[in-house]
């Protein structure tokens, strides 16, 4: 490019002089001067303002602009030297003449070279069938979108949408603005492929409502990152993402409060159980954010530790903390009680996280030994010690699944709470907090629904749903975890935090959100399509609806996302006979004696098992009707 510009300044100047005196004389002393003098001025002021940095393919708006100030800058001098100062054949007028002449072929030669090189080049046809393109959002991030689009192979801009009356029939970077009531039309008629949400300073309720809409046609919808990652117009199109389901889950989330995140954490020996679990493994990512003194990380699966010690490791690394803080992994299984009493003899934590859990369902229901053992005498064993040791704080991470739980899972849960309240019952001032936080799914954990959904719609389908009537609360990964932090913080000791998980999802509606937002149909109704949703039933101790409450009514905290319920639980001497019959059942491998211990203090596991018995018992009624029944 630089050389370019050589010859541009040469011909400027050329042609300067031919305006100014009425001759093409390339070989004029006088001009050859100016010539020389303009190329000495020129290119440190270029060097300067970095003219040759920016890159060719994505010159825009912004090169112009720089163009313009260098060209500007470069004037100045040439006005001084040969416009205060008379030399024999360069007129006064060449000085101002020339550089405006440079600037104008500088920018043309950019803008032609660009079209030919870059446009022209990048719109030969290649071997797949490009991609028709509506931007949503005619402003200035839909049009950085449009510049970066502009330069890549196999994407197509057709135009854009807008629901701004005032910019229907207009263009932007030479493309149409269209209205968004005729999306369905524009759709069919210009053949769409992808819309891009191109919007991103607009309330959450509009963007939500927006992809909502979206999801009714049958288009592939990708969004931009937040307005923080546009900057400076240097938007490339692998910027795009896919819609995520977190996009579509009706509230914002709330901002973290920044002294409760760091009341439990900073400059604190924190131990995390579970480390290397979904929760387990970001409660360890926001702990460290908050600068602990050190951070203990407790796991039973070799992998999982490895991964998430790794991870932090590098975080530390490249972080510019003033004192980094200490960093421990520890193999350890919960179950094992010599194992966890070496574990807090070793460290002394002052704020314990259990994370630790088996939580699959249907899992639970075939190994209620192991499920047990770890989940109930696993979390006895950490409390344990916790009382041995004097920690400051112990909180324990719950799940909806424990509120009248139909399965073991939820049971085994629900008697862990019932043992840390007992055990927070008697406690005096100054002795260490126990605190419960219980909330639902959370996006993207190894039993969240949304990527298996999303590993059936790669694979074609069929996408299977249990129940078209199953609910299930939802938040991201972070979200839970931070409020997590925080309401342990909260805490003064035997409460049982819900967190606000804003509204049930339902999963059959989920199912075919994705679908459409993939650019896919849907085969129903006897029609033909992309991809099938298939109902599999209910599986052993699943529930249609989650809930977090036991009681009637939950009570309000400090925190808009956080609340408190008022729950009550069976006695020192039942819980401890039952925890007790318990460890001898696993003892004998007894699982019947293990759910009748359970069934003492959680009443909605004998009633499912009832009912699946009466289930069973009408099934097999109707068989032997059958069976019996005459030939036709």
């Amino acid at each position: 490019m630089s050389l370019a510009d050589t010859v541009l300044i040469l011909f400027s100047v050329w042609s300067a002089f031919a305006l100014r005196l009425g001759e093409w004389n390339l070989f004029d002393w006088p001009a050859q001067r100016f010539a020389l003098t303009m190329l000495v001025v020129w290119f440190p002021v270029a060097l300067y303002q970095k003219i040759y940095h920016s890159i060719f393919r994505y010159s825009g708006r912004g090169t112009m602009v720089a163009l313009t100030l260098a060209v500007s800058i470069a004037s100045v001098p040439l006005i001084l030297i040969y416009g205060l100062w008379t030399y024999p054949g360069v007129p006064r007028t060449i000085p101002i003449l020339a550089p405006i002449l440079f600037w104008v072929f500088a920018i043309t030669a950019r803008i032609i070279g660009r079209y030919i090189l870059i446009d022209l080049f990048h719109s030969q046809p290649n071997h797949e069938k490009p991609r028709r393109v509506l931007i949503y959002g005619a402003g200035s991030t839909g049009q950085h979108l449009a510049t970066s689009l502009s330069s890549e192979q196999g994407m197509r801009l057709i135009g854009f949408i807008d629901d701004d009356p005032a910019k229907m029939n207009q263009r932007l970077e030479r493309a149409p603005i269209f209205s968004s009531d005729d999306l369905q039309s524009l759709i069919t008629a210009l053949g769409i492929t992808d819309i891009i949400l191109a919007i991103t300073r607009v309330r959450f309720s509009r963007r939500r409502e927006i992809l909502q809409n979206l999801k009714s046609y049958p288009v592939n919808v990708q969004v931009l990152p937040t307005v923080r990652d546009v900057f400076d117009g240097r938007l490339m199109s692998d910027a795009l993402r896919p819609v995520q389901i977190h996009d579509l889950l009706g509230r914002p989330p709330v901002a973290p409060d920044a002294a409760l995140m760091e009341t439990s954490v900073r400059d604190k020996v924190v131990m995390i159980t579970g480390a290397g679990g979904s929760i387990g493994s970001e409660l360890c990512r926001q702990a460290l954010l908050t600068q602990p003194k050190a951070l203990i990380l407790v796991e039973a699966t070799e992998y999982a530790l490895f991964a998430i010690f790794e991870e932090l490791s590098r975080a530390l690394d490249i972080s510019a903390v003033s004192e980094r803080p200490l960093l421990f992994a520890r193999l350890v299984n919960i179950a094992d009680e010599r194992a966890v009493k070496r574990l807090f003899e070793e460290f002394s934590p002052q704020t314990i996280y259990h994370a630790a859990a088996y939580k699959h369902v249907p899992l639970l229901e075939d190994n209620v030994l192991s499920g047990l053992q770890n989940n109930l005498l696993g979390t006895r064993n950490l409390l344990r010690a916790a009382e041995n040791s004097g920690p400051e704080r112990f909180i324990f991470i719950s799940t909806d699944k424990a509120v009248r739980p139909p399965n073991v899972m939820g049971a085994s849960k629900r008697l862990c709470e019932m043992i840390l309240q007992d055990g927070a019952r008697s406690k005096k001032p100054g002795d260490m907090i126990i605190a419960m936080v219980r909330f639902g799914n959370v996006l993207g954990s190894s039993g969240s629904v949304v990527p298996t959904f999303q590993r059936q719609i790669e694979a074609g389908g069929p996408v299977t749903v249990t129940h078209r009537e199953v609910t299930r609360y939802f938040m991201t990964i972070r979200e839970a975890a931070q409020l997590v932090i925080q309401a342990g913080s909260m805490a003064d000791g035997g409460e049982v935090f819900l967190l606000d998980m804003g509204q049930p999802v339902k999963i059959w509606d989920l199912a075919r959100s994705m679908i459409k937002l993939a650019g896919l149909t849907i085969c129903e109704d006897g029609k033909e399509g992309d991809i099938k949703i298939v109902e599999t039933g209910l599986r052993a101790g699943e529930k249609l609806h989650e809930e977090l409450l036991i009681g009637s009514e939950a009570r309000a905290t400090s925190h808009p996302r956080i609340m408190k319920a008022n729950e009550t639980f069976p006695d020192t001497s039942t819980l401890h006979d039952v925890v007790l019959s318990i460890q001898r059942a696993i003892g004998s491998n007894d699982e019947d004696a293990c759910r009748r211990a359970l069934e003492r203090v959680v009443p909605s596991l004998k009633a499912q098992a009832r009912r699946e018995a009466t289930v069973n018992s009408l099934e097999s009624t109707s068989r032997q009707i059958l069976s019996e029944s005459p030939r036709l």
